[in-house]
């Protein structure tokens, strides 16, 4: 439905804060009030004074459904720009800044996404908010570009360890984050350290590293426990880092080509596994695999400036081919 806001005063508490030379004022907003007098300016409606990137609904329905279920909270203040229409004032006496409600009184300058949200929400939650007065378009801008360059997103490596701690993972993500942690702290596991849950660091494989290799090989196990899941990427990447020593291949298991490459071969590797020792998927078997392989490929190959993960389990499959040298 749309929302038709009379032209009418509204007032609220607020504090002004300085710092350095802006001046600046915080305080809430009820959900429905902010979806009426806010707008956002895109480029591509605006070429000459839009500078916000284009909003997704996807990502605004998202938020709308996160903030319906009854469990989510957003604190992150939206950030805003008060314009002419709004007639923003502060009375310093009372703390309170009241405003015209208007639709054009605020250019949203950070959340326009989350604002976009609230408008799709069956709820009407109080926002915090942050609102600038007196600002000129150049002014908006160089705030716009401030808060996009200085502010750096969480780390993929430390969402998804905190994730577990929030309990908010789903299967597929609870299995894998559990086999990385077998592989990080088993006395047995042939990564052992060599895994970085948190952060990504160079010599470590990263959860996402992890993930992005292993994902796609869980529909080989769909029916396997993560013991019997992590026995056979256990001997696999014993097999693996075995040979690669024996032969002194220098190929780095922690670099994520290699390591996704490996991934890509598991599927072929394990099948000659089978057709040679039957269901004993044992680090020596594996091993025995590895090399053939290494026998049959030349290591400049999987060393290739620029290989893709692709290429490098490629090169692979070629040497586990009979009588393939190359």
């Amino acid at each position: 439905m749309t929302r038709t806001p009379a032209t009418k005063k509204h007032s609220v508490a607020a504090v002004l804060i300085t710092q350095g030379r802006h001046r600046f004022y915080t305080l809430t907003l009820s959900a429905d009030i902010l979806a009426d007098t806010c707008f956002v300016i895109v480029r591509d409606e605006d070429p000459i004074e839009g500078f916000q990137r284009l909003l997704s609904e996807t990502r605004a329905k998202n938020i709308a459904d996160y903030i319906d279920n009854g469990l989510g909270t957003i604190p992150t203040s939206v950030i805003l720009s008060a314009q002419e229409s709004a007639d923003f004032q502060y009375d310093s006496k009372n703390k309170t800044a009241s405003f015209n409600l208007d639709s054009k009184s605020f250019l949203v300058l950070d959340g326009q996404h989350r604002v976009y949200g609230f408008r799709l929400s069956k709820s009407n939650l109080r926002v915090p908010v942050v609102v600038y007065a007196g600002l000129n378009r150049t002014e908006e801008s160089r705030i716009f570009i401030d808060i996009n360059t200085e502010q750096k997103p969480v780390p993929n490596e430390l969402l998804l360890d905190i994730r577990k701690l929030a309990q908010i993972q789903n299967d597929v993500e609870s299995l894998m984050g559990e086999i990385f942690e077998m592989f990080d702290n088993r006395t047995d596991s042939p990564l052992l350290g060599k895994m970085s849950p948190s952060k990504r660091r160079k010599g470590l494989i990263s959860r996402v590293t992890f993930n992005n290799g292993i994902k796609p090989l869980l529909k080989l196990f769909s029916e396997g426990s993560k013991d019997e899941i992590y026995g056979m990427l256990s001997a696999f990447f014993g097999g693996f880092i075995r040979e690669n020593s024996k032969n002194s291949a220098d190929l780095d298991v922690t670099n994520p080509t290699v390591f996704k490459g490996l991934c890509l071969s598991l599927p072929e590797v394990i099948q000659r596994v089978r057709d040679k020792y039957g269901k004993e998927y044992t680090i020596e078997n594996f091993s025995d695999i590895f090399s053939e392989m290494f026998n049959n490929v030349r290591i400049s190959n999987l060393k290739t400036t620029g290989i893709t993960p692709t290429q490098f389990s490629n090169h692979i499959s070629t040497a586990l081919k009979p009588t393939s040298i190359f």
